[in-house]
Order: C-alpha cells, then structure tokens, then sequence
C-alpha cells in the first residue's frame, strides 16, 4: 500500500503493481506510436491533396497530354497519387496505339490505372488500421488495468484493521489511472482515424472521376 504522504502521480506510478503497471506500459506505447502515426499521416494526406491539385491544375489547362507524361515519367514521385495513376493509363494507351491495337486502347489503360488506383490507395490508407484499433482497445486495456487495480486495492485493505480515506484513495487513484491513460491513448486515435478517413475518401473520389473522365477523353481520341 502507499504511504499516506506521499500521494504524487509517480509515486503511485512506482508503487502501482505489477499489472498495472504493465498496463500502462503498454498504453504509452499504444499512444507513442498513435502520435506518431497521426502526425506523419496527416504530412502525408496533405501532401497528396496539394499534389492532386497541382497535377489538376496542370491536366486540364489543356497541354499536350504526351509532354504532360514524359514530364511526370522522368520524375514519378515528385508528381503525387494522381499524376501516377495518369502516367500508368497513358502510357499503356501509347503502347496499343503503337501496336495498332484498338482492343487494347481503353481496356488497358483503364486495368493499368485501376491497379495503380489500388497501390496508391493502400499506400494513403496505411496505419489508418492501428489508428482504428487503438481507439478501440485502448479503453479495454485501461478498463482492465482499473479492474486489477481496485482488486489490488481491496486486497491490500485485508490486511488493514481500520480502513480510512487515506488507505483507500491511493489504490483507487492507481486503477483510474490505467483508464485515464487508456482514455488519453483512445480520444485522438479515433478522431484521426476519422478525420484522415474522411480526407482519403475524398481524395478517392477525385481519382475515380479522373479516371473516368480521363477514359472518356482517350475514347474521343481513339474515334
């Protein structure tokens, strides 16, 4: 049991027992990582909106097509998600073209763009999924910690004669600390993983319309 005077937050940290110290362990982990998942996914997303626009801009102020893919080609990652995926449908379209393969001219760049459409999207979307999870486990792992902590608590109260305030407030602090932490570990992984979810949506949503407008304009080229 703790010490009547000494009641500070690490010294119920260091006096917590094992479990929940345990648990909190893994929490601060938990929330370690979730940071700094939302802060580099959050320069990610930005960066791939501020791309879209730029290769937008440049699709449609109505330039030569094959300049537009060389210029992307010689530098793919510099140019972002969509300019990929533009770079990836023209350039199957040319080799039909070459080939004189007028099955070919829409079927492959729409297959081309659509698996890179995939890749770009699994790239955008990663680590959204631990986001989810340490949103959702995050509260149980701390509910867990709290269970055990007031357990410790009333155990360690057997073993006293005469229970007062003082011998029961630091073994409660103890097990609502674990869900505080848990709490603290859950609150902003879930409102990023909502957030970026919402932001990826629709950025999904400005690919699929360009792939779709794109097909339409090699359709009137093929004609």
């Amino acid at each position: 049991m703790h010490s009547s005077g000494d009641f500070s937050l690490l010294s119920i940290l260091l006096n917590a027992s094992i479990p929940v110290q345990l648990v909190i362990l893994v929490l601060v982990g938990i929330s370690v990582f979730s940071w700094a998942y939302i802060f580099s996914k959050r320069a990610t997303i930005r960066r791939a909106a501020e791309q879209t626009h730029r290769f937008e801009d440049d699709f449609w102020a109505g330039g030569d097509l094959s300049v537009l893919q060389q210029a992307i080609a010689a530098r793919r990652n510099e140019h972002g998600s969509l300019a990929r995926i533009f770079d990836a449908g023209m350039t199957e379209f040319v080799k039909a073209r070459r080939n004189q393969n007028t099955d070919a001219m829409l079927d492959g760049p729409r297959r081309a763009m659509q698996a890179t459409y995939q890749r770009e999207m699994d790239g955008l979307e990663s680590h959204l999924n631990f986001l989810a999870s340490a949103g959702s486990v995050s509260p149980y792992i701390g509910l867990f910690g709290t269970v055990w902590g007031i357990m410790h608590a009333f155990i360690g109260l057997s073993a006293v004669q005469q229970a007062t305030l003082a011998s029961v407030a630091p073994g409660i602090a103890e097990a609502l600390i674990a869900t505080a932490i848990g709490l603290f570990a859950a609150i902003p992984a879930v409102l990023a993983y909502n957030r970026y979810t919402d932001q990826i949506d629709r950025l999904a949503n400005r690919f699929e319309s360009f792939i779709d407008e794109f097909l339409n304009i090699l359709q009137r080229q093929v004609r």
